[in-house]
């Protein structure tokens, strides 16, 4: 597989695939991905993570936006708990991993410079398209306050700012970095990876809905939360333990199963674990308990490190 294959891997989108190859024929390249700071790291920042190392591995410069003033002003905290949880997920990055420059939002965005672009960015953008950025973001959805409109913008200040060839995000970050593509000088390649769905079948995974897999969960934890999880017979949509097996295990798979439920399944692709599950040929028990047992190993480095 060569790089650019490798970094279109289970992505949902690059914007655009020409511009990514010319970039990739560049001696110096970076890429960016922001989080706000979160309490606990989970499966969706480690499907992030894992594109992030896809192009360290192609050449890329990585850098690491730990945004705390997006978390201030998305109602996360104040700035100084925000900055020692900054801190945390730097430590567990690194434990997967990852090496980046890791840079703190308000190392750069108090700075003058970096203030009055925002104010020329800002005449340049209507209420309602700032307002419609944020739509899969914003904490606050019945009262929002003006923070949520200066966001997108600070993040596409952001963008210009690092001097980025790409930026990397879920598919909710679409809209923000279109109109960074639309504002700035330089059009930046957009990479958007897909959002994972919670554990309890309803909206994406998240650390404020505990409906998560922490990266740093014991083993215990991991098989317990993937056996209560939403995983209807012969359904693949939504279903979060089928995009588990999709975006993180590895192939071929053994399923192992009791000799009178049809004995061990040795499964070669997930396409081929997709059609087993759609036939009702793979019980979603058989499917959980390989499911929680992979991951178990594939996060246990991670653990160790930590």
């Amino acid at each position: 597989m060569d790089k650019f294959e490798r970094i279109k891997r289970n992505t949902a989108e690059i914007v655009s695939e020409e511009e990514l190859k010319e970039v990739l024929k560049k001696d110096e390249k970076s890429a960016y991905i922001g989080f706000e700071p979160s309490g606990k790291i989970h499966l969706g920042h480690y499907l992030q993570i894992k594109k992030m190392i896809d192009l360290q591995n192609a050449g890329f410069d990585i850098i690491i936006l730990l945004a705390d003033l997006h978390a201030y002003l998305n109602q996360k905290g104040e700035l100084d708990e925000i900055r020692e949880i900054g801190e945390y997920n730097r430590r567990v990055f690194e434990a997967m991993g990852l090496k980046a420059k890791y840079v703190y939002g308000s190392e750069f965005q108090l700075d003058k410079d970096y203030t009055l672009n925002v104010y020329r960015l800002a005449l340049k953008t209507t209420l309602k398209r700032a307002r419609r950025s944020m739509e899969l973001i914003a904490r606050e959805v019945e009262n929002p306050k003006v923070a949520e409109v200066i966001y997108p913008i600070m993040q596409v200040n952001d963008i210009h700012y690092l001097g980025v060839d790409v930026a990397v995000g879920g598919m909710e970050q679409r809209k923000i970095h279109m109109l960074a593509r639309e504002l700035l000088p330089k059009k930046v390649v957009c990479i958007h990876n897909p959002v994972l769905t919670g554990l309890d079948g309803e909206g994406k995974m998240s650390s404020s809905k505990g409906n998560f897999i922490a990266v740093d969960d014991t083993p215990e934890d991991i098989r317990a939360k993937v056996k209560k999880a939403y995983c209807p017979a012969g359904v693949v949509e939504g279903n979060p333990i089928m995009e588990i097996a999709k975006y993180f295990l590895e192939y071929p798979l053994t399923i192992k199963r009791p000799e009178k439920f049809g004995g061990d399944l040795v499964v070669n692709s997930y396409e081929e674990l997709e059609r087993l599950f759609i036939n009702k040929e793979l019980h979603p028990m058989d499917l959980k308990n390989a499911v929680a047992e992979e991951l178990i190993k594939i996060l246990e480095p991670i653990r160790k490190r930590l």
